[in-house]
């Protein structure tokens, strides 16, 4: 295992070092890949719980659900002028996996997925193909490449860097910003969060607690809720430039 501090990453593992392939590209890293799977035992008793909840038609828990999914369909069919299922559950599963990735850099062994480059850009690459796809199975393969070429043949090169430019500003959007917070909540941990004597002897030892949890809520729940909300809705407004073609 090497250890390293650049843009996030902090450890990788070199799975294939045995095969003699040790080239960056053919290594996992650590903290990614734990907390990944950490959140798809979250998402996993989050919906084993909620599934319960249901059950209760007394519970103030299952109407905050059935709020909740009612307003992601709502935004679906307020950005696409009518409802469409697929586009729903694909949206739906971007923002609760993007909200768990964002949440758990609030448990402290743990960082978040999306801190991580090679998270977002995945993330950006699969809301890349699902758009794509649709859009190609809307106007035809036929109709879909010809778009490239217009409204003049030589703007396809233009035409190609615009779409691909998307997956770059989805990526690199939520990994800036989760990033960032994360940075800031870790040079103010850093610098304030060692210093309670010196809060005790000032008379305010309610400072430190206060900003601390001030900090961790702003930018692993505010924060995070935000940007998960952000890339699905671009991603859903996407959808709805790309296949223009109405469904219903």
């Amino acid at each position: 295992m090497n250890n390293f501090d650049f843009l996030g990453i902090k450890a990788q593992w070199h799975f294939l070092e045995w095969f003699g392939l040790t080239h960056p590209f053919f290594r996992l890293t650590a903290h990614t890949i734990t907390s990944t799977w950490v959140v798809f035992l979250f998402i996993i008793a989050t919906i084993v719980l909620f599934r319960l909840v249901m059950n209760d038609k007394q519970s103030l828990l299952r109407y905050a659900i059935i709020w909740s999914i009612k307003g992601l369909m709502d935004l679906t069919s307020q950005t696409l002028g009518y409802f469409h299922y697929g586009h729903f559950s694909f949206i739906s599963a971007l923002f609760i996996f993007i909200m768990f990735c964002n949440l758990m850099g609030m448990i402290p062994i743990l960082e978040e997925p999306t801190t991580d480059l090679n998270t977002t850009l995945a993330l950006g690459v699969v809301a890349f193909i699902y758009i794509n796809t649709y859009a190609m199975r809307v106007h035809g393969p036929k109709e879909y490449f010809l778009e490239f070429f217009r409204p003049f043949f030589i703007m396809f090169p233009l035409n190609v860097i615009g779409r691909l430019a998307k997956v770059i500003s989805l990526s690199f959007r939520l990994f800036g910003n989760i990033l960032g917070g994360a940075v800031i909540t870790k040079i103010f941990m850093n610098t304030f969060g060692h210093l309670p004597l010196a809060w005790y002897l000032y008379g305010i030892p309610v400072v430190g607690v206060y900003l601390s949890v001030f900090i961790t809520l702003f930018f692993c729940i505010f924060d995070g809720l935000i940007q998960a909300f952000v890339f699905a809705m671009l991603s859903l407004t996407y959808i709805s430039t790309e296949a223009t073609a109405e469904e219903h």
